[in-house]
């Protein structure tokens, strides 16, 4: 049951991240028709990053206290609202602009309910040894729904115009939405269909700062863990460079490297793709080397290696002349962030318990104002420099945030959650 869970976490990740890249995938119409440039268009992305970031903490404090069950289940109606409301604005609309920030705000601001109420579910569902491929799995979403995003919206887009492929995206989160409120819960023990010996499984190895009831940890607490700081910092990072690839590699492949649009739409297609295949597998590994060596290893290890190794590829592929080359080395800076990207929630899952969600959101709200800086800067530093300057940037982010990883202590701080052990780590 737990993993039948797990998955359809993945394919609402997968939903959600359809729903936010479309906008890049269209976006070149949209600037057609709404007469935009890079710059404003960058505007609009920023807006979605910017209320997915600040409703991060919110959001997950919500899920703690109200559930994600309901709370995903609410989530999922609001994408829908909002992703359909784009399609209604006109260019003869007054300041279309504003209100395309506005909606594309509102949107993520919805959608900053997905990630911290899934980490609650890990806290609650998965053993402390499996949550690393838990996690993997959850994450490989992202890659699938935005590797699946181009030629799909492409697709739509050239058959029935941009709003067409902005209702289907709307659509497939009700759906998706309906099936998780009947089939998830937000506690093991309160599940009808869980056998007795899986709940004696995932309550044998969860870790001891996780009990039995809904009990949330104080914001005082949180905050004095030295552990969730650093994390949160390498998110910032792993955040500014994995939007380069969410936000502006469409545009930067038809741009600067001449690809025509299914070109574009296919090329596109090869970091996502990585994404998806290295999460789980990042996950996997991490889970074995965490039984074997010991979280240090298995969890910052991981994301020590995935981190510098995308710093590695990001600033390699810019000076490969070949399009299709660097898109392929591109790509496997996408796939090694993509590695490290279990550690991240598998130790805030550790760290938070029953707080999992008010941590992770923390965390990813941190990852999102990486986010929010990327996809306004890119094209700023695009302009005055060079777009090979933009990715060089997102490649010392992710070295930056390699070595905050060298720090974090997550078998120590993991046992530090009470208010006194806290207060001895810092």
């Amino acid at each position: 049951m737990r993993w039948l869970i797990i998955l359809w976490i993945f394919v609402i990740s997968a939903i959600a991240y359809l729903d936010r890249v479309n906008l890049s995938i269209a976006g070149r119409a949209i600037e057609m028709e709404f007469h935009l440039d890079d710059i404003r268009l960058g505007w609009v992305f920023s807006a979605f990053i910017f209320g997915y970031a600040l409703f991060q903490t919110p959001a997950g404090r919500l899920a703690d206290r109200m559930g994600p069950r309901l709370m995903v289940g609410l989530g999922v109606i609001w994408w829908a609202i909002f992703t359909t409301l784009i399609t209604v604005l006109s260019p003869a609309t007054g300041q279309a602009l504003i209100f395309l920030m506005i909606i594309r705000f509102a949107l993520g601001a919805g959608e900053a309910i997905v990630y911290p109420a899934s980490n609650r579910i890990v806290a609650s569902w998965i053993p402390s040894a499996e949550r690393g491929l838990a996690n993997g799995i959850i994450f490989s979403g992202v890659g699938f729904g935005a590797g699946v995003t181009p030629p799909l919206i492409t697709c739509i887009m050239l058959s029935y115009g941009w709003r067409a492929a902005f209702w289907a995206s709307a659509a497939l989160g009700l759906v998706a939405g309906a099936i998780w409120y009947f089939i998830a819960r937000d506690n093991p023990r309160r599940h009808p269909w869980l056998r007795p010996a899986e709940l004696e499984h995932i309550e044998r190895g969860l870790p001891a700062n996780v009990s039995r009831t809904d009990k949330a940890m104080p914001w005082g607490i949180i905050l004095r863990i030295r552990a969730i700081w650093l994390v949160s910092f390498s998110y910032f990072a792993y955040g500014y460079a994995a939007y380069i690839f969410f936000s502006w590699f469409f545009i930067y492949l038809g741009n600067v490297r001449h690809m025509n649009l299914r070109q574009s739409a296919y090329y596109t297609m090869l970091p996502f793709l990585g994404m998806a295949i290295a999460s789980p597998i990042g996950g996997w590994i991490s889970d074995r080397l965490t039984a074997s060596r010991g979280k240090y290893v298995g969890r910052c290890g991981v994301a020590v290696g995935g981190m510098a190794l995308a710093a590695l590829f990001i600033a390699l592929g810019t000076v490969v002349q070949s399009a299709q080359i660097a898109s392929v080395i591109l790509a496997g800076g996408a796939g090694a962030l993509y590695l490290a990207q279990s550690s991240f929630w598998s130790v805030s899952a550790d760290i938070g318990g029953n707080s999992a969600g008010a941590v992770s959101g923390f965390m990813n709200m941190c990852g999102q104002f990486g986010g929010v800086a990327t996809a306004s800067l890119t094209p700023l530093i695009a302009r005055d420099w060079s777009w090979n300057s933009s990715f060089l940037v997102a490649a010392a982010f992710c070295a930056c945030g390699a070595f905050a990883w060298l720090l974090v202590e997550p078998e120590g701080n993991a046992k530090k959650t009470g208010a006194e052990p806290v207060a001895a780590a810092m």
